[in-house]
């Protein structure tokens, strides 16, 4: 087991990541402060580990709440399904929550936490590639709203991050390739001899090889890690690790939640986001050319879809949490391992690399 801190004073916390983690009890125990647990999961993976989270659980008052999967119900309406068991049950401000699923589970659980009672203790147990090297790794929490993608939400740590990589055994194939988005993302923004590694090893983490998935997991979160405990509310570098998501968002929220899954839409809004850097003299046509055949390797996509318009993508572009005073704001490649802060983009080419880019 590797055990990874997220340094952070007094809300520090660590990243447990291995094999087996979900039978160790002692790992719960040391982050749970009192006997009341509510246990949220999805209607997928509750099914497939429910059962052996509980098993840890035997000293304590549990309460589960099953949510409905996918990212379409990633809502408030469906959010305060967990408020209303906390609320039936009783539970205190020292109780503890256990978001056990994806990256919609954990985001959804940690805002349930963040705001019940004005705070109350959570552990993050990912369950998706994505949700592992990305999303249960520091303190976003949120939900969705038709007009934008996590728009409300609160920054929220956990106690803990427990990783563990049997789980993906039943990950299916489209979920796994969306989580090598993120994985990728590192290589991209501060790491390029990690961008080398994927692109020599990508066939094994395909092949869900164990060592090669061990190794991608704990680079993608030492990179995560040291970023949060520099940045942890993203008035600076934090903003990096949003590299193609400006665009990607745009997809997902345009196309209908759901209909893309998020690690495909950020594929695409990456691969937007190096020709645009290329259009501004940062990236050459090798270094593009790398970019996205790496994706395609993932088993990602690479081309916005066509129904989505230039004048449409920058309507919900407009809806992000990095502009400032109605100016898109872009995350942008200086070079393959290096990542700009958010830059303001010249109109004209932002709206020709949305009018080129894969249109042809």
């Amino acid at each position: 087991m590797k055990n990874l801190l997220v340094a952070l004073g007094d809300r520090s916390y660590p990243i447990y990541i291995g094999s087996g983690l979900l039978g160790q009890p002692e790992l719960f125990k040391k982050h749970i402060k009192s006997k009341q647990v509510v246990v949220v999961s999805n209607t997928t993976v509750a099914p497939l580990y429910m059962a052996a989270v509980l098993k840890n659980l035997q000293d304590y008052t549990v309460e589960q709440v099953i949510l409905p999967d996918g990212e379409q119900h990633k809502t408030l309406d469906v959010l305060t399904q967990i408020f209303d068991k906390l609320l039936v049950c009783k539970f205190s401000r020292n109780a503890t929550l256990i978001a056990l699923g994806g990256g919609v589970i954990g985001d959804m659980g940690g805002f349930a936490a963040a705001c019940y009672q004005r705070g109350i203790a959570f552990l993050q147990i990912p369950t998706t590639l994505l949700a592992q090297v990305d999303s249960s790794v520091g303190g976003k929490t949120g939900v969705n709203h038709p007009l934008g993608k996590n728009m409300i939400g609160a920054f929220y740590q956990p106690q803990c991050v427990i990783a563990d990589a049997d789980v993906l055994d039943t990950l299916d194939d489209r979920q796994l390739s969306a989580g090598l988005a993120e994985v990728i993302k590192y290589g991209l923004i501060r790491d390029a001899g990690f961008f080398n590694w994927l692109e020599q090893n990508m066939d094994l983490l395909l092949a869900r090889d164990k060592s090669a998935l061990a190794y991608a997991i704990e680079q993608s979160c030492k990179n995560k890690a040291d970023i949060v405990a520099e940045d942890e509310t993203e008035t600076g570098i934090r903003a990096t690790l949003n590299l193609g998501h400006t665009f990607g968002h745009a997809i997902e929220t345009g196309m209908g939640y759901g209909e893309y899954l998020h690690g495909e839409a950020v594929a695409i809004g990456t691969c937007l986001a190096a020709d645009l850097s290329r259009s501004l003299g940062w990236l050459t046509d090798a270094d593009v050319g790398r970019i996205i055949a790496l994706f395609k390797k993932s088993a990602l996509p690479v081309v916005p879809p066509r129904e989505l318009k230039a004048e449409r993508f920058l309507e919900l572009m407009a809806v992000d949490k990095k502009n400032i005073d109605g100016t898109i704001r872009l995350i942008l490649l200086k070079q393959i391992g290096l990542a700009t802060l958010p830059v303001g983009v010249n109109q004209e080419l932002l709206e020709l690399t949305l009018t080129r880019y894969g249109r042809t």
